[in-house]
């Protein structure tokens, strides 16, 4: 493992955090050797005054100006669909219309100030639009040049599927990751956790069985710390986790992180990105010290008895 296999997670980038601690963060994290920056055309419409997105992409954008050449050492992805088409009112999202995927993806090239993305998601489904066409239009900006990989987020299994043999079928390139949240715990089935409306949005067994069948798929995970619920008994976990399964694995967590002598929380990490399939983890911080750690994660290494006693905790 490497820092390197690390996503820096840029959402609150330009609202919640300000331009100098982001600047800091991302100096540090290309630093210490990372190279992966998670972003979105609608980050962050909620902390934002005025209802709409960008904010994370403009200050990307302005980063990158202020550091000439470290775009060549760095990995953008950036994501479209549910920016609200008015602003503030998140119940119309703008979609994947195939002119609205276009105008976003010209938007956020502005932003960024590039002409390449090198990621680029379909952030949520969009079944309001031919599947066939969403696959053109991804394909489509990848052929013309814009685009290097594609990526697909909160969409079931079987539509990822659907839409790699479509482009399987008409030549183009297909979406080869998946963004989900997962983590060490996971929530019961069926029910609903605060801030999670993405009704396919967490990574589950038949996922993993997934990645395992088709190994050139690549898995970020969102949210891989819960909020902080490993390392902040303030917080805590949402009630959905409330189940034996989290108790007895939340046991196991606070045994190898006593051996390792580092927090739960860093642990979850090396556990994600250690693991049969691996999971890159996308880390929201907020300070240095926070990057740190997680940057101190990505290095650590779990023996095998660990990982094994991680694992057949349930």
């Amino acid at each position: 493992m490497a820092v390197a296999d690390l996503v820096l997670g840029c959402m609150y980038f330009g609202t919640r955090t300000d331009e100098r601690t982001a600047f800091a963060l991302l100096d540090r994290f290309v630093e210490a050797g990372g190279t992966t920056l998670d972003t979105a055309d609608c980050y962050a419409f909620w902390a934002s005054d005025t209802g709409a997105g960008g904010q994370s992409e403009e200050l990307l954008g302005r980063w990158l100006r202020a550091r000439p050449g470290v775009r060549e050492q760095v990995v953008l992805a950036t994501k479209v669909g549910p920016e609200p088409v008015v602003p503030g009112d998140p119940s119309r999202v703008v979609g994947l219309a195939p002119d609205v995927v276009r105008r976003s993806f010209d938007a956020s090239r502005e932003r960024l100030g590039v002409d390449v993305v090198d990621v680029y998601w379909a952030h949520l489904e969009d079944r309001s639009v031919p599947l066939d066409e969403v696959v053109a239009t991804f394909g489509g900006l990848v052929a013309e040049g814009g685009v290097r990989r594609l990526g697909i987020s909160n969409h079931p299994t079987w539509r990822v599927e659907r839409a790699r043999a479509l482009a399987a079928a008409t030549g183009v390139e297909p979406f080869s990751l998946l963004q989900l949240t997962t983590s060490y715990v996971r929530p019961r089935p069926d029910v609903a956790v605060p801030g999670k409306d993405h009704r396919f949005g967490f990574a589950t067994d038949e996922t993993a069985d997934y990645l395992t069948e088709h190994p050139e798929l690549e898995l970020w995970a969102y949210s891989p710390l819960v909020q902080g619920a490993y390392d902040r008994p303030d917080r805590g976990f949402p009630e959905a986790y409330d189940h034996p399964g989290t108790s007895r694995r939340l046991a196991a967590l606070a045994k190898v992180a006593a051996e390792q002598g580092v927090a739960p929380g860093q642990v979850v990490l090396a556990w994600l990105l250690g693991g049969r399939p691996a999971a890159r983890p996308i880390a929201g911080v907020s300070s240095v010290e926070q990057l740190d750690q997680a940057i101190a994660a990505a290095r650590l290494e779990l023996d095998d008895d660990q990982r094994a006693r991680l694992d057949a905790a349930r």
